[in-house]
């Protein structure tokens, strides 16, 4: 992709694209994604993001939530304080 392709102005006229139902809509020459396709397909996700990939569960993050103050820095401040703890202990 180069600076042109940026600088393009769509030509899509997205206001009667969005006023279509999706069966209106022509995927023709879209090919259709197969078992193969996800068998061999590979999840990507930038760096940028996959820091922020981690499953709290619901009940846990409602209480975070709950508390004064930004949640996902307390969280961060109660995992710190747990390595810092971690650090601390005898060597077994």
């Amino acid at each position: 992709m180069n600076n042109k392709d940026l600088d393009s102005t769509s030509r899509t006229n997205w206001a009667a694209l969005e006023a279509m139902d999706d069966e209106e809509i022509d995927y023709s020459d879209i090919p259709p994604l197969t078992e193969e396709f996800f068998e061999k397909a590979t999840l990507r996700i930038p760096a940028t993001q996959a820091q922020r990939l981690v499953q709290i569960e619901p009940d846990v993050l409602k209480w975070f939530q709950s508390q004064d103050g930004e949640y996902k820095s307390l969280i961060n401040s109660v995992l710190r304080r747990y390595i810092e703890g971690q650090d601390e202990r005898p060597a077994v």
